[in-house]
């Protein structure tokens, strides 16, 4: 699962639409139908992306299916027809139960009636059973579902003995494709040492605040025999390939306070 940008707007719409053009007229009459198309439209999905809780599931190099997170509840579930019956929609599921159980005890949802059933399977409890009238007087009825957690998931990331090097630098950061990182990690707290290109001897250290975001400290020296100091907020996603990308947003706490932004990958030992 990849965290979605602005940019995927239009293959999130596609899988919404295309799933439910063909699985929703087998549950609902079209004016229901015509209701889901029109509240998954265009406006919203691009609200939940601007928030960054948006994610997009892909196999094979394919875009198959999306889900979204807003504080304890999970949204807009979609998986392309043509991949549905595979486990596609747990996968996702599982996934974004682990981030909100990472920072909440209980996780709700609106289930529509194609995925009642699963939901029931997977541990879902239904708390409230509402009616809204759309066009024509039909009837959309729903369920709100709710699931206890039952315990907290460890970090969705492992970075322990990793090495990372930088893929692309923005600002006036000193870090470049020469330097070299070696993570550690211990439960949600992180460290590293870092070396290389203009910086002779650097050590950062953090702690994740949620399943994918890091927030640390660094300094270093650098050649000139400067100590550097600063602050970052990273955000840890797993590229198709499986290695991890760290995408950084800095600011030095020295001299003119300028901020940046970076992206490290993860690279074999």
């Amino acid at each position: 699962m990849l965290k979605a940008t602005k940019e995927d707007l239009s293959i999130i719409k596609f899988i919404v639409d295309e799933t439910i053009h063909k699985i929703y007229p087998k549950y609902y009459p079209e004016e229901v139908v015509a209701f889901f198309q029109n509240h998954h439209n265009e406006e919203n999905i691009l609200n939940d992306l601007e928030k960054g809780n948006v994610y997009l599931l892909s196999e094979n190099n394919q875009c198959i299916g999306t889900g979204s997170i807003d504080e304890n509840n999970i949204n807009r579930v979609f998986v392309l027809p043509d991949f549905q019956g595979k486990g596609y929609g747990s996968k996702i599921m599982f996934f974004l139960e682990k981030l909100i159980a990472f920072q909440y005890d209980t996780i709700q949802l609106h289930s529509s009636l194609p995925a009642f059933k699963i939901h029931l399977k997977h541990g879902y409890h239904p708390i409230e059973y509402l009616e809204e009238v759309v066009d024509n007087e039909r009837v959309l009825c729903y369920h709100i579902l709710e699931k206890n957690v039952t315990s907290k998931p460890s970090n969705l990331f492992d970075l322990n003995n990793k090495i990372f090097v930088n893929k692309e630098n923005i600002g006036t950061g000193e870090v470049s494709q020469d330097t070299i990182f070696h993570y550690y990690q211990q439960n949600d707290i992180i460290w590293a040492t870092y070396s290389g290109g203009k910086i002779i001897k650097g050590y950062l250290i953090g702690k994740f605040l949620d399943p994918n975001i890091i927030k640390f400290t660094y300094q270093h020296i650098n050649q000139e025999r400067e100590i550097r100091i600063g602050e970052c907020k990273s955000h840890v996603e797993k590229l198709p390939n499986g290695k991890i990308r760290l995408n950084e947003v800095w600011q030095w706490l020295d001299k003119d306070k300028i901020s940046g932004k970076s992206i490290l990958e993860e690279i074999e030992q």
